[in-house]
């Protein structure tokens, strides 16, 4: 395998998203159990990164775009601009929210319900958001979660307040539909895949079910566990119960190097991750030339052996 072969699919967006997610969660474990003694602002290191990340990666885009009008005539490319210029204005506002939980976290000074706005206005704005990317054919997965979530969030917030005394269990209703559904498409897909197993397209598509199972059944385990530890019904430290989070992480940074997509307006790249890369690393392109050229001279090889086989025969 190759660099170009490794990177052709590779999504950078999800591959940072789904990292700095990782990283927060372990930190943030770490800090409610007291293995750590950081300020929350530290804590929230890798949001800040995520988000400087999108702040930079826009405004250089941006740059490009009306410093090179001629790069908008390419292909869809107002659609990929008008896309960036969405994804960061919910990325802002979120940054908005995530302030505001920070800063709660630290003086306790705010209404949960207040620091929840934000979060629920994109919520709302979410729902167009969908409608506008199914339409123009372009991925949604921050968007369809807060979308989905809406009345989980504000559950969330008059739980934290006291206005509700309900259980967590009960709290957690709207995200324990949302998983059950998760779960019953993951498990029709793979049983429609066991069905036709041996077509190799299904094949394929059973691989992809099995990621997804990877994906909802440790955030339904997480779920659970985390309702019981808030609830006082389990004692276990909150490094454990986030850990059946971990390997939804690992397997979403995984599936970023086959996820493809991507908007290619990010930083003015103009286009896929991989051939921005190689086409800015002169000896990464030398490197991937040489090992192309290196494996179609062994497949011609093998192609000419198996000729003079047929003709003998």
């Amino acid at each position: 395998m190759n660099l170009q072969t490794l990177f052709q699919d590779f999504n950078p967006s999800k591959f940072v998203v789904h990292s700095c997610l990782l990283v927060f969660s372990t930190l943030f474990a770490l800090r409610l159990d007291n293995y750590i003694v950081w300020s929350y602002w530290t804590v929230f290191t890798p949001i800040w990164v995520w988000k400087v990340l999108v702040i930079s990666g826009a405004t250089v885009g941006s740059y490009v775009w009306w410093r090179y009008p001629h790069f908008r005539l390419e292909g869809e490319a107002y659609i990929h601009y008008k896309s960036m210029l969405i994804s960061l204005a919910l990325h802002l506002i979120l940054l908005m929210f995530e302030l505001l939980v920070c800063d709660q976290l630290e003086s306790h000074r705010h209404l949960w319900t207040c620091v929840f706005i934000p979060l629920i206005f994109i919520s709302i704005v979410s729902i167009a958001v969908c409608i506008w990317a199914v339409k123009h054919d372009r991925s949604f997965e921050l968007e369809l979660f807060c979308a989905v979530n809406v009345l989980q969030f504000i559950f969330l917030a008059l739980k934290l307040d006291n206005f509700i005394s309900w259980s967590w269990e009960v709290v957690f209703v709207p995200l324990w539909i949302v998983m059950c559904l998760s779960l019953v498409g993951v498990l029709y897909t793979i049983i429609f895949a066991a069905i036709l197993l041996r077509t190799p397209e299904v094949n394929a598509q059973q691989r992809r079910s099995s990621f997804h199972s990877a994906l909802v059944i440790p955030i339904l385990i997480f779920q659970v566990l985390l309702a019981n530890k808030l609830d006082d019904d389990i004692r276990m430290s909150y490094i454990a119960v986030v850990s059946p989070l971990f390997i939804s992480f690992v397997t979403l940074i995984l599936m970023s190097f086959s996820a493809k997509g991507g908007n290619k307006w990010w930083f003015g790249m103009r286009k896929d991750f991989c051939s921005f890369v190689l086409g800015a690393c002169p000896l990464l392109q030398e490197y991937a030339n040489i090992a192309y050229h290196t494996e179609r001279r062994t497949n011609g090889v093998e192609l000419e052996q198996q000729a003079e086989k047929n003709g003998s025969t």
